[in-house]
């Protein structure tokens, strides 16, 4: 699950800023672990039984699903030519 090099050859044929290239990557890691929050907390509010508020859910460690960090799927995302994005400056 670890992130490999990525070539800067890569990313220089999807975008000629470099920086522009992070910033693209790091929102979308921002998004998807905002997602992965939501689904969290939607999952629990539904296990969640109306009325009882001092029952405390312990979670089993057997229970552990390891997920692929955001910043790697962004990454993959990226160099794959998944992400579409534009450039408000463009637009002006």
């Amino acid at each position: 699950m670890a992130l490999e090099p990525i070539s800067i050859r890569k990313m220089e044929d999807l975008t000629p800023d470099f920086y522009e290239a992070v910033v693209v990557m790091s929102r979308r890691a921002k998004q998807i672990l905002n997602n992965r929050i939501m689904e969290e907390m939607m999952v629990s509010t539904e296990e969640v039984e109306m009325g009882v508020y001092d029952q405390v859910f312990e979670k089993n460690p057997e229970d552990y699903e390891e997920v692929e960090k955001a910043t790697t799927v962004a990454v993959k995302e990226f160099i794959n030519g998944d992400l579409v994005w534009h450039n408000s400056e463009d637009e002006d």
